[in-house]
């Protein structure tokens, strides 16, 4: 499969060290809408200058390119504008701010995707037109491919449940995955963490304030088990995902290393949940020897603070949106069919 149709890898498959990058959640905005945090176009500035500086192979971005992608097209460019600019190929999958949520179990009944404490992202659901739209960007939102002996594979696991067409594209890509050519190393990257603890966790309830960030953050039950006993299957040796934008020591479990990651710009989350959480803003550089893949978080050179920022944060419906207050003319409007 070919995770970017108009992307080239180094055509020297030798196998002495070299190095790949990770990040994620780099939620480019902009001053035309009716929000913006100027801090996290700053961060992700100097990351990809950091990044840019690195003798790197490849980039695995883990989603999350935008603030508001899922309702502005116009974001969607500017970020592709934006990686466009990096010296080697990125390879990439979508985030639920590109895109859309992950969707809400409701059986016919919308109330349900509202709770009681008037929280909107269940209702902002992914569509398989914006996911469409983001692969017109970016390429395929599930791949796989093989680069120095090392497979890497790239899903965006928010589908399952979903009963979208792209659900059942990835059921075929990880059911596949067991059966192709094995290499030295199978590193994988998804958007949302595929469990909060364990992959035998309960299914967690959004309706229920206590589960929300656990239902919010990970994949759903029986999904999540199905998905990670693939992974298993297939030799995964690194799971790297994003989505709550605070990074996690490592986590071995069934022999794949868990890597929660830091975001690239935008603030962290749950951050009173574990003592050891890390909420600086960074990327992953990846280093491929003899020994093995060593991945080392390396911090941005900007942590600035937030400033001169406006409008609200959450995921607010359209009708509570006001463009008007858009710092650059033109403002920007939704795009008919968004997700919002």
């Amino acid at each position: 499969m070919t995770p970017q149709p108009n992307e080239t890898l180094p055509m020297d498959s030798s196998s002495h060290d070299w190095t790949f990058l990770h990040v994620n959640d780099s939620h480019m905005g902009t001053a035309r809408s009716y929000r913006f945090r100027p801090a996290i176009n700053r961060r992700w500035a100097a990351i990809k200058r950091q990044m840019s500086e690195t003798d790197a192979d490849l980039l695995l971005h883990g989603g999350d390119f935008t603030r508001d992608g899922q309702t502005h097209e116009f974001e969607l460019q500017q970020a592709r504008e934006d990686l466009d600019s990096l010296p080697f190929p990125a390879f990439c999958i979508p985030g639920n701010m590109d895109v859309g949520n992950k969707h809400a179990v409701t059986n016919g009944d919308k109330s349900l995707n509202r709770n009681n404490w008037d929280w909107h992202d269940p209702e902002l659901n992914m569509t398989a037109s914006r996911l469409d739209l983001f692969a017109s960007y970016f390429g395929p939102i599930h791949w796989t491919f093989m680069h120095r002996d090392v497979r890497f594979t790239g899903f965006y696991a928010a589908v399952t449940g979903s009963g979208l067409p792209h659900e059942a594209r990835f059921w075929r890509l990880l059911e596949r995955l067991p059966t192709l050519p094995r290499a030295r190393h199978h590193v994988a990257v998804m958007h949302y963490w595929p469990f909060i603890e364990r992959p035998d966790e309960p299914n967690w309830e959004n309706t229920i304030a206590a589960e929300y960030d656990n239902w919010y953050f990970s994949i759903d039950a029986p999904h999540r088990q199905r998905m990670w006993q693939l992974l298993r299957d297939a030799g995964v040796e690194i799971l790297f995902c994003g989505h709550v934008h605070t990074g996690r020591p490592a986590q071995v479990v069934d022999g794949i290393r868990v890597i929660r990651t830091c975001a690239a710009g935008n603030t962290a989350q749950m951050v009173d949940r574990w003592p050891d959480v890390d909420t600086r803003f960074g990327f992953q550089r990846c280093d491929v020897t003899a020994a093995g893949i060593d991945v080392t978080f390396v911090p941005g050179d900007d942590q600035c603070g937030e400033f001169d920022s406006f409008g609200p944060m959450g995921h607010p419906p359209i009708e509570e949106r006001d463009y008007s207050v858009a710092r650059e003319k033109p403002p920007l409007a939704p795009d008919p069919g968004g997700t919002a």
